[in-house]
């Protein structure tokens, strides 16, 4: 019997989250579906399930919540599901419209709290496991207004956030190398989703794409890079 795959995605009950999902169950992996509403974690599994592609479990993670990191990784650890792919892409974008010098510091702070602080302590909880078994794939969900060679003024908190979290990309990378446990950054694009707006060029399964291929890459794939539509781009 082939080995249980498993594959965790944070902030997936709509959009790029549950595109990944969809594709990522499509490809045989039992998926995690997470948001911080479990009831809206349950309906957008069953979308999953009802359109016949494959094994998903709904779960409620508020990423900003570290109780409620510690419940999810009890609950996966008394079923027995080891996390073998970890998809950070929860995020919020707040303040969209404001200059960096009118930034309310409340929402600069809320933003970093769930794109930066929320993927690394989810990384804590889970990719420990990972380097123990010598396996694991994790995907952080960036974006181009993290990119430090095109930043200008837009979405202050956001871009910055984005930034960093690509700083933590390169940070674990380096901490797992050798272990077969294998770190990037991805840049969906501008997409159609609630957050890019029905004017994005792009669809969700265009956005998707580059997630799931950097979560299903063969040993001594790249680690520790930032990927648009498969390419490497830089910081």
């Amino acid at each position: 019997m082939a080995e249980l795959r498993v594959a965790l995605v944070t902030g997936a009950n709509r959009g790029i989250g549950l595109e990944v999902c969809r594709q990522l169950a499509a490809r045989g992996f039992h998926v995690v579906l997470t948001a911080r509403s479990l009831s809206k974690a349950d309906a957008a599994a069953r979308t999953v399930r009802t359109s016949g592609q494959g094994s998903v479990t709904a779960a409620p993670l508020d990423v900003t919540d570290g109780r409620s990191i510690r419940a999810l990784a009890d609950d996966l650890a008394g079923r027995a599901l080891s996390v073998d792919v970890l998809v950070n892409n929860a995020a919020i974008l707040l303040a969209e419209d404001d200059s960096v010098l009118d930034t309310p510091i409340a929402q600069l702070r809320a933003t970093f709290d769930t794109n930066v602080v929320g993927a690394v302590a989810v990384c804590q909880a889970f990719v420990p496991g990972m380097i123990d078994r010598r396996h694991g794939r994790v995907v952080n969900v960036s974006s181009q207004a993290g990119q430090l060679t095109s930043m200008d003024a837009y979405a202050p908190a956001y871009a910055m956030s984005k930034a960093a979290l690509n700083a933590f990309t390169v940070q674990l990378a380096a901490e797992t190398r050798g272990t077969d446990v294998l770190v990037n950054s991805a840049c969906p694009g501008w997409v159609r989703t609630d957050m890019g707006g029905p004017g994005a060029p792009r669809s969700v399964e265009e956005g998707a794409d580059t997630i799931v291929w950097l979560a299903t890459l063969p040993a001594r794939g790249p680690t520790g890079g930032f990927f648009s539509d498969r390419r490497k781009i830089e910081w």
